[in-house]
This record gives C-alpha cells, sequence and structure tokens, in this order.
C-alpha cells in the first residue's frame, strides 16, 4: 500500500486526493486521509534525507507548506459541511443519533463545553476515529453558533496537520528511510488516536464513578 501512495506523491494530483480525502473522511471515517498526509510528507523528506542506503527519489515531490495549508483547510471544509448537515438536519438524522448512545453523549458533552468557552474536546476528538464526524455533527445537531465552533475546528485542523506532517517529514528526516518513516509514523498517528478516545471518555467515566 505505501509503495502505490508513493507513486502518487510524484505527481500535482496528490494535493486534490489529499483534500477530498481530508474533506470526506467526516462522513466516511474509514477514509485514509491521515496515512496521504504522512505519505506525502514523507516523499517531501525524502529528498533531503540521509541514510546508509542512497533512496532513489522522485523529480516532483510535495511542497511540505502547500501540504500544510491544504489539509488544515480540507480538515476545516469537511467539519464545517458535517456542521451544516447536522444544523440542517431532518427527522431522519435525529432518529439515526437517537439510536446512537455515541452521538448522544458527544452533543451533550460538547454543549456544555462550548458553553463554557472552552472547545478543547473539539481539537481532542480530531484524532480520535470518528471523533471528527460526532464533534462536528453534534455541534450543528445542538444549534451551536458558528462563532462557538469554527475557531477550535480551526485549531483542531491546525493540530492535526502538523501532527501528520511532521510525523512524515521528521520521521524520514530521522530515519533516512522513507518507507520506515511512513510505516513508523502512521503507527504513531494510530497511536495518538487511541489516545484521544481515551481521553474523550475519561471524563464520562469520571463522573459516572
Amino acid at each position: 500500500m505505501f509503495e502505490t501512495l508513493g507513486s502518487l506523491t510524484a505527481s500535482p494530483w496528490i494535493y486534490a486526493l489529499v483534500a477530498v480525502s481530508i474533506v470526506l473522511d467526516v462522513f466516511l471515517p474509514v477514509l485514509p486521509s491521515g496515512v496521504l498526509v504522512i505519505t506525502a510528507a514523507a516523499a517531501a523528506a525524502a529528498a533531503g534525507a540521509t541514510g546508509p542506503v542512497p533512496v532513489p527519489v522522485p523529480e516532483q515531490v510535495p511542497d511540505i507548506l502547500l501540504l500544510l495549508v491544504i489539509a488544515t483547510t480540507a480538515s476545516v471544509l469537511g467539519d464545517m459541511a458535517a456542521y451544516r448537515l447536522g444544523r440542517r438536519g431532518g427527522a431522519r438524522l435525529d432518529r439515526a443519533i437517537a439510536r446512537s448512545r455515541r452521538l448522544t453523549r458527544a452533543h451533550e458533552r460538547l454543549g456544555t463545553a462550548l458553553a463554557r468557552g472552552g472547545g478543547a474536546l473539539v481539537v481532542i476528538a480530531r484524532f480520535a476515529p470518528a471523533g471528527r464526524s460526532v464533534v462536528s455533527l453534534g455541534a450543528g445537531k445542538t444549534q451551536r453558533k458558528v462563532a462557538e465552533f469554527l475557531p477550535w475546528s480551526v485549531l483542531a485542523g491546525m493540530a492535526w496537520a502538523g501532527y501528520s506532517v511532521a510525523l512524515g517529514y521528521f520521521g524520514t528526516q530521522w530515519l533516512g528511510t522513507q518507507w520506515l518513516g511512513t510505516a513508523l509514523s502512521v503507527v504513531a498517528l494510530f497511536a495518538a488516536g487511541a489516545l484521544a478516545a481515551f481521553l474523550v471518555r475519561r471524563p464520562e467515566t469520571a463522573a459516572a464513578a
């Protein structure tokens, strides 16, 4: 899989692929948007990586700053799309949410967090599996104001994009091997997701106790 993704990074279409994947994974969390960002960043780093074995580098590699901007922007656009869907959702969405304990709890917690002026939950949930979907839909469904949700969505997008790009770029720079840097960076991304999921659930557990 990494070899296939690696070949895509030599094409200018990688930016469009990254953007579309990040926008859509708020609705389809199974899309490998984080893997795409890491792979593209690793390809950019490979041009300057040093290691015991020379690694062939494509003539065209992604621009790291452009990748960061695109990943952040796409993240916010996806969040706002889900937010609008949650805000305008009809009876069908209401029934879907009512059947999901996860969504119901997230709506309650998110409303409380934003009402108190704190949206750290939005940032943390951005790293958790499907957390972005739950939070963005929840913000819209609970009729939170755009001014309350958007700044935290921007911060969450910047944090997630910065972390993903840094993993791929510096991992490859330090290890000197693109495939190994990419693989370990993906593992680190999943580890961050597991930690974020734990932190999102922890207050509920503490409150229940």
